[in-house]
């Protein structure tokens, strides 16, 4: 199979089920920055991190791709003419959620309580925890937008919401593992 299809040519793409929209079509943008957020959560887990969180991460990278397949399947293609589901795979659900906050929990147990505003950085590490974080409430703001316009299935928001609570959780547990200090945010007078 080759890589180049040439179809996309003209600037538009397919969606899971063939309908054809152009590339800056919402529904792209959202699993689109969904898949740069995967991305940079494989940069995360390829640093020198361990390898229970490693384990963690992996679970969430292919959660994202199911999650942008389901994002990529318009509500009018998600049924088969013969009643079957277009995307058969498990889908992102209240487990899914559910072992998010569970992991977010467990690190939780480990820091110390906020007092201030978390300023990103500190280590290479901490910092890639932050650009994902941020990468992932873009996608969000994306998929709430997209809902807006047509519904989607909910907990593909709650899971990226949760998402984003677990990232900023990591960069404050690496710091922890990671002996740097956390650099607090305290505004100052000029």
């Amino acid at each position: 199979m080759k890589i180049y299809t040439k179809t996309g040519d003209a600037g538009t793409t397919a969606l899971f089920g063939g309908t054809r929209v152009k590339k800056y079509n919402l529904r792209i943008e959202s699993y689109g920055n969904v898949d740069e957020l995967n991305s940079y959560i494989g940069l995360i887990k390829d640093q020198d991190i361990s390898i229970p969180i490693k384990e963690s991460l992996l679970k969430i990278q292919n959660e994202l791709f199911t999650l942008g397949a389901m994002l990529a399947t318009p509500p009018e293609k998600e049924t088969l003419k013969n009643g079957k589901e277009r995307l058969n795979i498990p889908k992102i659900d209240d487990a899914s959620i559910l072992f998010l906050e569970e992991e977010i929990d467990k690190m939780d147990l480990e820091l110390p309580q906020m007092t201030h505003f978390i300023l990103p950085g500190g280590h290479q590490s901490v910092s890639f925890c932050h650009i994902a974080r941020c990468i992932c409430r873009r996608a969000e703001r994306l998929v709430v937008e997209l809902n807006d316009q047509e519904n989607i299935n909910i907990d593909i928001l709650k899971y990226l919401n949760r998402l984003s609570d677990y990232l900023f959780t990591l960069a404050r547990k690496l710091s922890k593992d990671l002996s740097v200090a956390e650099i607090k945010w305290i505004p100052t007078k000029n």
